[in-house]
Formats: structure tokens, sequence, C-alpha cells
């Protein structure tokens, strides 16, 4: 009797035991799963409202780093307002010994071009002591290149595409279908020169003279910008200014550019401080959110279209 009693207790010890281990691994993945969910949220709270942590001070000595990607426009990344926020950072850090605009762009706003450009040249007076260096990727052509000679130096690849020192403007004209399709434009207008370059109107010459006029003042700035920027080291040739490209070599034997490098090795060899933090404004987590939504919904209504369209 005595020892099923005491078989009975060993087994209740036993359970009893096994649920206090089993309470105790519960608080323990709920103190875990509480913790992980505090720094998803914070890393959420991060990205979505841009909170700065304020860890660039203690950085080192470093080379900043500045990312003009794509078109140049006043609502693209490539903005005079975002890269020119992201400089502004990159030259007032007192870690940083050198800047460096890295620029893969075929060019766009000669507005957006000219106000980075300018910018450069501010900061490059204001802080002397601070180099800024541009290597170019892909390509650095147009109103690219116009912000690359405000730079100190332009480093490429051997394979780079760089120039493009012209300027254009596009359109179209349909009245020769609309005649076929008997059409007539109806347009009313007070100043004889407010339908400038309306593609549903026949094409007026002396319109065309004066938009030629106006392209050929802007185009005489963008020569005149590089002329500056590149000074002596430009070996200039008839064809500098047609708005043709030349590949990195070519366009370091022109003086259009200076040498062959990358970031890692003006980093590393020219500012010595191989180190490089990137000051390049980045998109938040709501902008990345709504762009994704806005793709996702504009690829949404494009299916329902064609499947209407097939339906019918």
């Amino acid at each position: 009797m005595a020892e099923e009693n005491s078989w009975e207790r060993q087994a209740l010890e036993h359970l009893l035991l096994e649920n206090l281990k089993e309470q105790r691994r519960a608080r323990r993945w709920k103190t875990v799963m509480r913790v992980l969910t505090l720094v998803v949220f914070v890393a959420l709270a991060i990205n979505l409202f841009d909170v700065n942590l304020g860890g660039k001070a203690a950085l080192g000595k470093h080379t900043a780093l500045v990312d003009l990607q794509g078109e140049i426009g006043p609502d693209s990344r490539a903005s005079a307002e975002t890269i020119n926020s992201a400089l502004n950072a990159a030259f007032e850090s007192n870690e940083s010994v050198g800047v460096v605009l890295r620029i893969n762009s075929p060019g766009g706003s000669p507005v957006q071009s000219g106000i980075i450009h300018d910018e450069i040249l501010r900061l490059r007076a204001k802080y002397p002591q601070k180099p800024l260096h541009v290597v170019v990727e892909e390509i650095c052509a147009s109103g690219g290149y116009y912000v690359a000679v405000a730079a100190d130096q332009i480093y490429v690849d051997k394979a780079s595409l760089v120039g493009s020192v012209g300027v254009f403007m596009s359109g179209f004209g349909v009245t020769g279908l609309m005649d076929k399709l008997g059409v007539e434009r109806r347009l009313i207008t007070a100043g004889k020169n407010k339908a400038l370059l309306d593609p549903f109107t026949k094409e007026d010459k002396k319109q065309k003279e004066f938009v030629q006029e106006m392209l050929g003042e802007v185009h005489q700035q963008f020569i005149q910008v590089v002329r500056d920027g590149r000074g002596k080291r430009l070996k200039e040739t008839p064809d500098m200014f047609s708005g043709l490209v030349w590949n990195g070599a070519r366009s370091v034997d022109l003086g259009l550019t200076d040498a062959l490098g990358t970031v890692d090795s003006v980093a590393r060899d020219v500012f010595k401080a191989p180190d490089v933090y990137d000051y390049t404004v980045k998109e938040n987590f709501a902008e990345r959110v709504a762009k994704r939504f806005g793709a996702a919904m504009g690829e949404g209504a494009t299916r329902v279209l064609m499947q209407g369209a097939q339906m019918r």
C-alpha cells in the first residue's frame, strides 16, 4: 500500500513538474514574441516616418556617396530637390573627406539639371577643402553630363556612354490623317502664337524658326557650361557639341572626362577613405507601398480592359 502511494505521489509530482516547465516555456516564448513584435514595429516606424537615429556623427572618416539614377525631372528620384538635399548632407558631415556623385542618367529636364549643377558649384565654393568627384556607370548624357561638369573630376568605365551635348524638342503632326478622315480642327486663340506647335494644325514656318532659335540658345548655354567646367582639359572637335555620345575610354581622350575609375577606387585611392557611406535620399516605407499599390492597381485595370476587349 505504501509503495502504491509512493508511485502515485511520484507520478503526480512528475505531472506538476512538467506542467510547470510548460508554463515557463510558454512565458519565454510569449516574451520572445513580444520583443520581436516591438522590433518589427520600431523598424516599420523608422521606415514609415524616416526617423533619423543620428548615427552619421559616429561614422568616422569616410567617403560620402550620392546616387543620381534615371531621368532627371521634378517628379523623379533624380529631382533637384532630392539630389541637392543629399549633397548638402554629404558636404555638411564633419567625417566625410570627399563626395562621390554616382551618375547613371540619360538626361532629362535642363532646368533641374541646371539647379543641381549650380548647387554643386555653390557647395564646392563653400567647402573648398572637400572635393566632389563624379563616377559614371552606364550612361552620363545630356542633362546628366550637364550636372557632371560641375565636379572636380569625372571618372568613367571604359564602356560608359558620355556626352550628348545637345537639346531637342519632339512632337508630331496628324493634319494629313485628319484630312483623310474628314476631321476639321476648330481652334480659337487670343494671341497668334498661343497654339505654338499644335499637332493638329499645319506647321507654321515662323513658329518653327522661333523654336529653333530658342533651342539654339539653350544649346549655347549647355556648351558654355561644358567649356567652363572642363576648361583646358577639353579637346574640342567639330562634332563634340553635335549631340553625339562617346564611350568612356574615348571621352577621356577628348577631355570630356578625366580617368577610368569606380566608386571604390576613388574612395580608396583618391580620397584615402575606403569606407563609403550612402547619403542618397531613399524612398520611405509609405512611398514604396504607395508605388507598389499604384502599380498593382494599374496592372489590374489594364488586365480588366484587355479581357473586356477580348470578350468583344
